[in-house]
């Protein structure tokens, strides 16, 4: 099962065969049920997941209404990186949506990682690079898209999505109430 994660790995650098057991070593395989917590508020993210098999949701808690940020699933990274990064308390969350599998890190062993794959501070510097982008244009469109338009490049950029998450989860990453997605998705 790990041949996703490092087909993933493999897009952005080379591996050696050597390399490949040393990720096989690094990255450890573990069960989320529906519910679960990768990471609380107020807990250290002590890890960079892969997700296997599963969605999570990332969300904060703002003044007792839950606001999802972003979604992870299949062959994508789980991690709140403001956390992980500088080893801080996270004021995120990160819950799993669906039972799932993850092949996870901890910060300890990322840094094996970097020292023993040849390329591998650079597997590192260009996926956060591909995070960093990513934030600035959510950023952006939170400021400068209504919320339709919102919504329509969810329905483009995680079309399966739509299936697997409530209209609730899906109204609070638009930006918006229930009552409010449900009329942008009539007048589409």
């Amino acid at each position: 099962m790990i041949n996703s994660l490092l087909t993933s790995i493999q897009s952005l650098i080379t591996l050696s065969p050597a390399e490949v057991d040393i990720v096989k070593s690094l990255f450890k395989e573990k069960i989320y049920k529906k519910g679960d917590f990768f990471l609380e508020e107020g807990r250290i993210c002590t890890h960079v997941g892969f997700v296997e098999k599963g969605l999570m949701r990332f969300y904060i808690n703002h003044d007792g209404e839950e606001k999802i940020y972003d979604f992870s699933q299949e062959n994508e990274y789980v991690c709140n990186y403001e956390s992980f990064l500088p080893q801080k308390p996270s004021s995120k969350i990160i819950q799993a949506l669906e039972d799932s599998v993850v092949f996870v890190i901890s910060h300890k062993d990322l840094q094996l990682f970097y020292a023993n794959v040849r390329e591998g501070e650079r597997f590192g510097r260009r996926a956060i690079e591909a995070v960093f982008v990513q934030l600035l244009q959510d950023i952006s469109s939170f400021y400068t898209e209504t919320p339709q338009v919102r919504y329509e490049r969810f329905l483009n950029n995680h079309a399966d999505l739509q299936q697997r998450v409530s209209q609730y989860h899906i109204a609070s990453y638009v930006g918006v109430k229930p009552q409010s997605l449900s009329r942008i998705r009539k007048r589409i």
